[in-house]
């Protein structure tokens, strides 16, 4: 129940919302939340752990991961000049959302044999080299926010396995560089506009910093108590752009105001709260370490997506965990969800 309280309520607020702007989205959502509870039930029922802690079953979901990146860069429908999803009708299917899940799993393996020895160079190197296929290929497509979340979940693994902070001064000086040549090289000239209007936020307010301007507009002008069901002038109107994804946390609180806003985040951080609690009393390093990469993929989303829409952080569009539209995303957060229950039933 404490895992299932907080994730309930962010449900519940995604679906109030989601119903204000359009019914057939709430519908479609609730095929994907479904879904994920059927994933809950089957992982009471089947002890995971004796399945994904084979070092075969995450290199398997590993390379099923990266082969789906390739094919759905090379094949892959153009939606707004992004190849990122497989499209069948109204559905559509994420194969990132895989390389999350993949890459925790495969992480918790190798850090839960080798944290007392990760402070090496070579195991530093190594766990780098899992990310690379899965970062360049979501790079390419190209989708910067999910790419961080990738980058994010290793880092993460890499903070939390005991590193010297000597070590880890050094790789981030290492990824400086990166992200300079990244910048000159890699990123597209809307994503560097993006990360430009981000540090000048009072500029080219009909341009790249529009859709961060609305967002602050309908935060700012909902109060304590919102403007009510269907009354967000912002959302109802059509200036929030991408109001069921990117920007659902900004249409929910221009209707429910500062209050509603504040029940959601403090429902998303009791979430994390019993995920790391959870990982803190299991038994394996393994099952630790999932509840850490869990916790740290969920958090930067949450960084990521409310940052963004209060102009905290750049536009990156990620999704706000179990409140935001996405049967991709919502089927993942349940997955993992999954695992953290089955840890939790067992401690």
């Amino acid at each position: 129940m404490a895992l299932l309280i907080p994730v309930s309520v962010l449900l519940a607020a995604g679906f109030i919302i989601l119903s204000s702007i359009s019914m057939h989205l709430f519908w479609l959502q609730l095929i994907w939340v479904v879904i994920g509870v059927g994933l809950v039930v089957l992982f009471a029922i089947v002890d995971w752990r004796s399945v994904f802690n084979h070092r075969w079953v995450s290199w398997a979901l590993y390379l099923i991961a990266v082969v789906l990146l390739i094919l759905v860069y090379a094949r892959g429908p153009l939606i707004r000049n992004v190849r990122s999803w497989f499209a069948w009708g109204p559905f559509s299917f994420e194969p990132v959302e895989i390389a999350k899940v993949a890459l925790i799993i495969l992480y918790a393996s190798y850090f839960s044999r080798r944290h007392i020895g990760i402070a090496r160079w070579k195991n530093i190197f190594i766990s780098l080299l899992f990310l690379l296929a899965p970062v360049v290929l979501t790079i390419i497509q190209p989708d910067l926010g999910s790419a961080v979340i990738l980058f994010s979940i290793w880092f993460g693994f890499l903070l939390v396995s005991g590193l010297p902070i000597r070590r880890i001064v050094v790789t981030a000086l290492i990824l400086v560089l990166v992200g300079v040549a990244m910048w000159m090289y890699v990123l597209r000239g809307y994503q560097r506009a993006r990360i430009i209007g981000f540090l000048y936020p009072g500029e080219n307010y009909w341009g790249v910093n529009y859709s961060v301007t609305q967002s602050k507009i309908a935060v700012g002008s909902a109060g304590f108590w919102g403007k009510g069901y269907g009354q967000g002038s912002q959302l109802q109107l059509g200036f929030l752009t991408e109001p069921v994804s990117d920007f659902i946390f900004a249409a929910f609180m221009e209707e429910w105001g500062l209050l509603g806003g504040l029940v959601v985040i403090l429902a998303f951080l009791a979430l994390i709260y019993q995920v790391l609690k959870t990982g803190s009393l299991a038994d394996r390093n393994f099952e630790k370490f999932i509840c850490l990469g869990v916790a740290m993929m969920w958090g930067v989303h949450f960084l990521l997506n409310s940052g963004s829409e209060l102009g905290l952080m750049p536009v990156v569009g990620v999704t706000f965990p179990f409140l935001s539209y996405g049967g991709s995303s919502m089927v993942t957060n349940f997955f993992l969800l999954s695992f953290i229950y089955g840890i939790r039933r067992n401690i």
